[in-house]
């Protein structure tokens, strides 16, 4: 299907390094001037880095119309990634999850959505105008975390929107749970329903085949993917990846173009085009080295007494497919601890930061980047924090809240009037805005839902723990917005 193509080759990143090479005398934006500008951040960074802020030239290709180079690194990227088109993201998987929404969907078109969906996608819904359909993940009791989707969910929820314009899946979940998606594209392909994918968390698993199968490889029509989150480019780069003639690529150009910037950082560029070339061709070397990291991370954290970290035996539960087995979900509910808790204990005392913590469980992520002292450590902190914690009783019960009933489109919502109320008065308004547990930045409830006693109890719980609540203009969430006049 695809000619082959040297993956050795870096067209953006040696393009910059010749304009470096050449020594131009820039009279053009960016204002700090290969760094003359801002000497502080020069000395600390250093003189190429800076050197490397360009904006787009002849030379360098334009990342909104690319003809050059740009488009030379994007072929490359698509076929690393088994598409058959791919766009550079400069704005994170965030942009992405927007143009697969918007080029596929008109407003008022509904589209099938997971609950435990991120921020950007209820972002997307506003700003196409579609319709969410929301579809209720599989819930892990003892973890208290939503898997995914399960096969039979999506097949009555097609059934019963057969008129639905796309089908949106996570594939995996922030916490490395993927679901049967080759089966879900088989469904919404019968009814004619695009199949867009979520893949922030995925980016390196084409590279290795003890993971988890990729939306490319079963047939969906679009991923978003975060090279920077698992395949070594810097933070907020990613791709927009298109398989099939379902969406047409120009609608996706031109609703990409909406959002993306004029002055796409030639760094993220850069570090895309590097990235894909290393796990093109040592994709797999490196994956297998961290896979074995974490699995013996695995073994030795469950052998402690309080803790278990769920891996293998989990999958083919409904909505549990398959695994990304560098994410460690470890359970603390054996310690009466909170991930919350646990969290600043490891930053604390232990000098380690890890990825995610909610109300059971902390999540430190494996990645190409790890080494075995590096592991060796988070499994050594482990066990002190085992041998120094008194062990409690499990003080907490599952109350993941049901979905809020929708009662406003959340467009609709976004430009009504608002006004402002306690949290504890909520009960049965209409949210005028987000609130999300950041990370993952899954919404508890979304713009345009009724507000439960269940949701505020929630939302008081999280607040006590200390948890990162985003989305309210309120950082404390004391108050809410709401639709109304004030």
């Amino acid at each position: 299907m695809f000619n082959k193509v040297d993956q050795s080759k870096t067209p953006i990143f040696e393009a910059v390094k010749r304009y470096i090479a050449d020594d131009i005398i820039p009279f053009h934006v960016p204002g700090h001037k290969h760094g003359h500008g801002l000497e502080e951040l020069t000395a600390y960074i250093g003189e190429t880095a800076m050197k490397m802020d360009l904006n787009g030239m002849r030379d360098l290709d334009f990342a909104n119309n690319p003809t050059g180079v740009i488009q030379e690194a994007e072929h490359l990227l698509a076929q690393a990634f088994g598409a058959e088109h791919a766009f550079l993201l400069v704005n994170g998987a965030t942009s992405g999850v927007h143009t697969m929404i918007m080029s596929a969907c008109n407003p008022g078109d509904q589209v099938i959505i997971p609950r435990n969906a991120h921020k950007s996608t209820i972002g997307a819904i506003i700003l196409s105008g579609a319709m969410p359909v929301y579809v209720q993940p599989e819930i892990d009791e003892r973890l208290g975390i939503a898997t995914g989707v399960s096969v039979e969910t999506m097949r009555q929820t097609i059934r019963d929107h057969p008129h639905a314009k796309a089908v949106f899946v996570i594939n995996p979940s922030y916490y490395g749970m993927a679901p049967d998606l080759k089966s879900i594209v088989r469904l919404a392909h019968r009814s004619q329903m695009a199949v867009l994918v979520d893949e922030a968390h995925g980016a390196h698993m084409p590279f290795h085949d003890d993971f988890p199968l990729t939306a490319m490889e079963v047939g969906a029509d679009m991923s978003a993917v975060s090279l920077h989150k698992t395949s070594g480019s810097l933070t907020q780069s990613a791709a927009l990846l298109i398989r099939g003639d379902l969406i047409e690529q120009h609608a996706v150009k031109q609703s990409l173009s909406l959002s993306y910037t004029t002055s796409a950082s030639y760094l993220l560029l850069c570090s895309l085009d590097l990235a894909r070339k290393q796990m093109a061709l040592k994709g797999h070397e490196l994956l297998e080295e961290t896979l074995a990291l974490a699995r013996w991370a695995r073994e030795e954290i469950n052998q402690l007494d309080g803790l278990y970290v769920p891996g293998r035996e989990l999958m083919g539960r409904p909505g549990f497919h398959d695994i990304d087995e560098t994410k460690l979900i470890v359970c603390l509910r054996g310690l009466g601890l909170t991930g919350y808790e646990a969290e600043r204990i490891l930053r604390q005392q232990y000098n380690i930061q890890i990825e995610l913590s909610d109300i059971y469980n902390v999540l430190p992520y494996i990645s190409i980047g790890d080494t075995k002292e590096t592991v060796g450590t988070l499994i050594n902190a482990f066990k002190d924090m085992v041998a120094n914690c008194p062990k409690g009783q499990d003080r907490m019960s599952t109350i993941i809240p049901q979905t809020p009933k929708m009662i406003v489109s959340p467009r609709d919502a976004f430009y009504s009037p608002k006004k402002v109320v306690r949290l504890e008065q909520a009960d049965g308004e209409i949210a005028g805005e987000m609130i999300m547990a950041y990370p993952p930045g899954i919404p508890v409830i979304c713009m345009g839902e009724k507000i439960t006693t269940e949701i505020t109890e929630y939302i008081k719980v999280l607040k006590a723990e200390d948890c990162e609540l985003q989305g309210a203009v309120d950082p404390y969430v004391d108050h809410i917005r709401v639709l109304g006049m004030a």
